[in-house]
């Protein structure tokens, strides 16, 4: 059984284009918590395009109420900038269940690849450390490379979090679903066998996902582009359970 986490930065995004507090990211967390799902994901960014401090604030005040996870992703070298307190000292603040780190750009438009791990790490572990100590579990966003999965072990996180991206593109074509699905399976395999937990995020969607996760041993997914697009055609409540029923 996977567990299913909705990113609701999409929400946050759509107020934002009008300004004021519609729709309310409270309110649609929430129904997406009745609805059955096992967390709330935020990946604020320093030029706030979507989630905002407050955002975070008021979902940590949710999820802890619900009694469901909190997972907070983003760069953690992402400082302060104007009314963005830095992404660590977010992490300070609100003490997600989760932060998974993700090594994006400022300007870019989504996470398009995992950390590169071949080099100096000392920055990194040290972060790690600091956050841990926050009480957070920490997970890497990583591509599906064993080598790098290994070097996951050794800077100290929990658990990784494979960029999916490629086998989205790929979906479709199936030798190249074949293949990719393939690459997955044996990184989730070798996470698990070395300790680490497993999630998996980016461009997952009700087409893809349920031959992924017959094929990979997945503990948790984060959706939220394609979650948050298909509520426009079935409600909300509906599209969470339709993901809910691949997920478990």
């Amino acid at each position: 059984m996977t567990k299913l986490s909705v990113n609701v930065n999409k929400v946050a995004w759509l107020r934002n284009a009008r300004g004021g507090s519609n729709p309310s990211i409270k309110d649609f967390s929430k129904i997406c918590i009745e609805s059955g799902c096992d967390g709330i994901t935020v990946h604020p960014r320093d030029d706030m395009r979507h989630i905002n401090p407050d955002d975070v604030r008021i979902l940590k005040d949710l999820t802890s109420k619900l009694n469901v996870e909190f997972n907070i992703e983003g760069n953690p070298f992402s400082l302060q900038k104007g009314k963005y307190p830095g992404f660590v000292e977010l992490i300070n603040r609100y003490k997600p269940d989760q932060c998974t780190l993700v090594p994006d750009e400022p300007n870019q438009l989504t996470s398009d690849h995992g950390w590169n791990l071949s080099g100096d790490n000392k920055s990194l572990i040290t972060l790690i450390e600091k956050i841990k100590s926050y009480g957070s579990r920490v997970s890497l966003f990583i591509d599906p490379d064993e080598d790098s999965i290994s070097k996951v072990k050794e800077v100290g996180a929990d658990r990784i979090e494979l960029y999916t991206g490629p086998y989205a593109e790929a979906y479709g074509s199936e030798a190249k679903t074949e293949k990719l699905i393939n690459l997955y399976s044996k990184a989730a395999t070798h996470a698990h066998n070395i300790g680490l937990g497993v999630n998996a995020g980016h461009d997952l969607d009700l087409f893809n996902l349920g031959l992924f996760l017959k094929r990979c041993n997945i503990d948790e997914v984060s959706i939220g582009h394609a979650l948050i697009s298909d509520s426009l055609k079935f409600g909300m409540s509906e599209t969470v359970k339709k993901y809910l029923h691949l997920c478990k």
